[in-house]
């Protein structure tokens, strides 16, 4: 690129370091704090964004402190070398891959520096994340209102970087609107302060190198004015190139020059927001529409009625939601039957009573456009957040349709006046029939910008030329209207390539200009904005010629998602994995803030080593090896990805493939074949339960089988639970229920399942507790912890097992009713892919954990034990797997049975044991981390007298560990609230 032949002129003597080059990587952790990640791996993860493209950097500093980040431009200047800033690589036009050093901010430049009440106003780090930013302004009721749909984990140096819009844009403005200034230090080393500048120069004090750039940048403009007047747009929404029309020789802010710069001009320290005062009240109208045109036509009269917001979701998007489990109870409630499209018009204010008069008046309107009793009012601030999320997660729900087509992002955030926005769809529907494709629509009518992706397979030539055939063809329409080619989501390598038609010649050596002042060397994220590359390059491509599966005998059956590379691939890296806000995942990412552990960069890391680009010619790479290390197999990626990765299901893939390898080390197959010697262990309990008894047993097990020496292990019970003995059935008079009793319940804390037994039996159940026949009197096991371990044939084995009689009670139509959530669903899970045939499905319709039977028989009017009152309060935590298959709401309402119980639930992610991970020695730390940054703290903080309420055995274990409080199983609540 052209950036790279000025930086070899600018250092003609030195050599140019390449990718991975070990002294560049030296260098950096001699003269920098930082994390220096020069392996292929790391590189490899840092390759992508979020967007079609992917080039390998030279490597990748993850810088500590600000000093970091002006050491690796001098050392960046010195090598000759391009330098780009990330932050959580969630770009869509590529702005963030390039072969260069890689600058991470995201992990630890992250911190909201000073907040001025009074004149709304907040300096921040670049790496902070929008919604903590958002978190921690909330006490003074104000917030940063550039609401982008990534808010959970785009960072605003990123954001100001892109110049992003967001769903309020009509009300607020884009970044460039609501950035005060940037403190940033440009290629030759230099730090400035880039704020309001006044017309008269003679007022700046100081710094000669930012009163030369203003001179040049009000030169630049003055020459160029009648051009820029003619041809950059007159759109809210215009994001493409420099913020060169916002230049003023009366005073303007230098800042909007360095907003939407794509890192090209200078590497940002600190940005000052102008904040907003929180509205008190909102109000949301979901308006439903019988045509797609009929929504784009009802737009520019609803703007009229002057909403905060007004965002499209389309017929596809409405269906792609319905098939997420976390979204579907939402838009069941906001859609009412089959609307080809639906309108999300916000109001908001200080006065709750005009907020609702003027949904009221959005009802008269859209009756009077003819479209009578279409509006579905959503008054209630939680509804109304709901509504919400499914919409910010428009883009990845979409990325959700499986296959080799996708919905491709790179006409998707064109902009048009509002009164071309119709016609422009209906037009640029046309084009994608004649290319044999079709789109997907969303977002931000209000301003005519709408996020469109038609479906392309960019694996194969022709996809690239239709690809680049619409862009063209929507380019040209764009230019016709007189919009912008780019109304969000920024250049990059989609479309700066296309700045030239769109702007003319002058306006792109303007754009140059702006560069070589700033960058003269061409230091910062070449080829973007300025010197582009072409936009269809194959050999920039995630899906470079050639790209295909090595060849792999697969444990699993992955032939739901098209192979076990398409499952991988489902993971488009838009970076949910990194959300800021609750849930589940990914509890591990969490606590280290790695890309190597979030979701994406294990997705990533796969998906190479699956294509051989790791170069190691095997799926069972060391590098995959360590970054699922750290996977708790939490399945939250399951639930809380909006395109399904399922790194649980990956992470038992690739150990199997690791196994086939290097055999399964001692420790693993302790753990693994836990339920097969169970019963003969309960007899000798006294002596292993003396490990934690006996000074010095502990530590030798930790030395001999790298069990943690400080984390005590559970006790072995001698009074275990017998399904086939003492214990047996247990007889009411109503209908047959089975009993699953899984091996850790029934060695371990035997009373969960003997409570169990007596509340069924309460409530009138005729209770099956079924067991093995192959008349071993050991418990029935799913296979869990051999899937843990990768042992995916005897975890079969042990399947097929326990399949036999549970199917046999599942085709009588009873149900099976399980304790623990990893045991339990392990039988709508992973029993499924692996070849188990009827007995399998059988067996998972009929599966269901104990809190969701009881939800189930309640409403139907059948459950109902004689339950004491109570005074107590109840504190509940939800396991992993309750909160992936959402059964935690269950949970809540079958506590809620007990009269008078005061109960209140954790809102926090994962507790960090998962089994046997938390007692290893070397991921005992990181265990106790994801707790802490989990659900522990308000473990602590709960009263003293609380019940604490958790279903899974590990993290009662966790809790009684780390907290030293006792969690009882959910069922032992009711149980112990029987009356008489």
């Amino acid at each position: 690129m052209e950036g790279d032949a000025r930086m070899a002129a600018a250092n003609p003597t030195a050599a140019k370091p390449k990718v991975g080059d070990a002294r560049l990587a030296e260098r950096l952790r001699r003269e920098t704090r930082g994390e220096v990640l020069f392996d292929a791996a790391s590189r490899g993860r840092y390759s992508t964004d979020a967007s079609i493209y992917q080039i390998e950097p030279l490597g990748v500093l993850v810088a500590r402190e600000p000093d970091d980040i002006a050491a690796a431009i001098q050392i960046a200047r010195e090598e000759g070398v391009p330098l780009l800033p990330r932050g959580a690589g969630t770009s869509q036009c590529g702005q963030t891959v390039g072969e260069a050093l890689v600058v991470d901010v995201s992990k630890h430049l992250n911190r909201l520096v000073e907040v001025d009440v009074e004149n709304r106003r907040a300096t921040v780090q670049p790496g902070i994340v929008l919604d903590h930013l958002n978190k921690l302004l909330r006490p003074h009721k104000l917030f940063f209102p550039v609401d982008v749909s990534p808010a959970n984990r785009a960072t605003i140096g990123g954001m100001t970087g892109n110049n992003s819009c967001g769903s309020r844009s009509i009300r607020y403005g884009n970044m460039v609107h609501n950035v005060h200034a940037v403190d940033a230090i440009l290629a030759d080393g230099s730090a400035h302060h880039f704020g309001p500048v006044p017309g008269n120069l003679a007022d700046v004090a100081g710094d000669q190198r930012l009163t030369d750039l203003v001179q040049r940048m009000r030169a630049l403009h003055g020459r160029e004015a009648d051009e820029i007047d003619r041809r950059i747009p007159k759109l809210l929404r215009k994001v493409g190139g420099y913020n060169i029309d916002l230049i003023n020789p009366a005073g303007h802010n230098m800042a909007s020059l360095l907003v939407g710069s794509e890192g090209t001009l200078g590497f940002f320290t600190q940005v000052h927001l102008d904040l907003q005062k929180i509205p008190s009240h909102r109000t949301l109208g979901v308006c439903h529409f019988p045509t797609f045109y009929a929504a784009m036509d009802a737009t520019r009269h609803i703007v009229d009625l002057g909403p905060s917001a007004v965002e499209l979701v389309d017929r596809t998007l409405i269906d792609l939601s319905r098939e997420i489990a976390m979204f579907r109870p939402t838009v069941d409630r906001f859609v009412k039957g089959e609307p080809q499209a639906i309108l999300l018009v916000e109001f908001a204010g200080e006065d709750r009573e005009d907020c609702v008069r003027r949904l009221a008046d959005l009802v008269t309107l859209t009756a009077d456009l003819g479209f009578p009793d279409s509006v579905v009012e959503a008054v209630e601030p939680a509804f109304q957040a709901a509504v919400w999320e499914v919409r910010k997660a428009g883009l990845n729900i979409m990325m959700s349709m499986k296959g080799e087509g996708k919905p491709v992002s790179f006409i998707e955030d064109c902009a048009v006046p509002l009164a071309d926005l119709a016609e422009y769809t209906r037009r640029l529907d046309e084009v994608f029939a004649r290319h044999g494709t079709s789109g997907t629509w969303y977002a931000h009518a209000s301003v005519g910008t709408l996020h469109v992706r038609p479906i392309l397979n960019l694996k194969e030539e022709g996809g690239a030329k239709k690809m680049r055939a619409i862009a063209e063809e929507a380019f040209a329409m764009v230019r016709e209207y007189k919009g912008s080619h780019s109304g969000e989501h920024g250049d990059g390598l989609v479309r700066s390539e296309f700045h030239r038609p769109m702007f003319g010649d002058r306006i792109v050596r303007a754009f140059e200009e702006v560069k070589e002042a700033f960058d003269p060397t061409g230091l910062f994220n070449p080829g973007k904005i300025v010197h582009p590359s072409k936009m269809d390059d194959r050999s920039l491509f995630r899906w470079k010629p050639g790209y295909k599966a090595l060849p792999v005998a697969t444990g699993l059956d992955w032939s739901d998602w098209g192979g076990l590379l398409a499952a991988v691939e489902m993971c488009n890296n838009n970076g949910e994995c990194r959300k800021s806000d609750p849930g589940v995942m990914c509890p591990s990412y969490r606590a280290t803030m790695d890309e190597q552990h979030v979701t994406r960069g294990r997705a990533n890391t796969l998906r190479l080593a699956v294509t051989g680009q790791l170069g190691n010619g095997s799926v069972a790479d060391p590098a995959v090896k360590e970054a699922l290390d750290l996977c708790l197999s939490c399945k939250g990626c399951k639930r809380e990805c909006p395109t399904g990765v399922d790194m649980a299901r990956m992470k038992i893939e690739f150990q199997h493939q690791w196994n086939k390898a290097n055999g399964v080390p001692w420790r693993e197959r302790v753990v693994a074949h836990l339920p097969r010697y169970a019963r003969v262990a309960a007899m000798l309990a006294p002596v292993l339960n003396l490990r934690d008894r006996i000074p010095g047993l502990a530590a030798l097990s930790e030395r001999m089988l790298g069990f943690a020496a400080d984390r005590p292990l559970p006790k072995w019970r001698r009074d275990r639970f017998d399904a086939k003995g003492a214990d047996g059935d247990a007889q009411g008079a109503g209908p047959e229920v089975a009993l699953f009793v899984d091996s850790f319940t029934a060695a371990f804390e035997p009373e969960n399942a003997r409570a169990a037994q007596r509340l069924l039996v309460a409530a009138g159940y005729r209770v099956t507790t079924i067991s093995a026949e192959d008349g071993s009197g050991r418990a029935l096991c799913c296979g869990r912890t051999y899937l843990a371990a990768g042992m995916v044939d005897e975890a079969r084995a042990e399947a097929v097992r326990a399949l036999k009689p549970l199917a046999a009670a599942a085709r009588r139509g009873v149900p099976i009713v399980g304790l623990e959530p990893s045991c339990l669903f392990t039988f709508r899970d992973e029993h499924l892919v692996l070849g188990l045939g009827e007995d399998a499905k059988a067996v998972a319709a009929k599966s269901v954990m104990f809190e969701e039977f009881v939800a189930a028989e309640r409403a139907a009017g059948r459950f109902n034990p004689a339950l004491r009152p109570s005074t107590e309060a109840a504190v509940l935590h939800g396991h992993c797997h309750q909160r992936a298959f959402g059964t935690v709401g269950a949970v809540e309402a079958m506590l809620k049975l007990v009269p008078g119980l005061k109960l209140s639930t954790i809102d926090a992610g994962c507790c960090g044991m998962a089994g046997a991970f938390g007692y290893q020695k070397e991921h005992a730390d990181v265990s106790r981390r994801v707790a802490e940054v989990g659900p522990l703290p308000a473990v602590r903080a709960a009263p003293a007298d609380a019940i604490l309420v958790a279903a899974g055995t590990s993290c009662r274990h966790q809790f009684a560990d780390l907290a030293s409080r006792t969690a009882i199983h959910p069922v032992r609540v009711l149980a112990n609230h029987l009356a008489g």
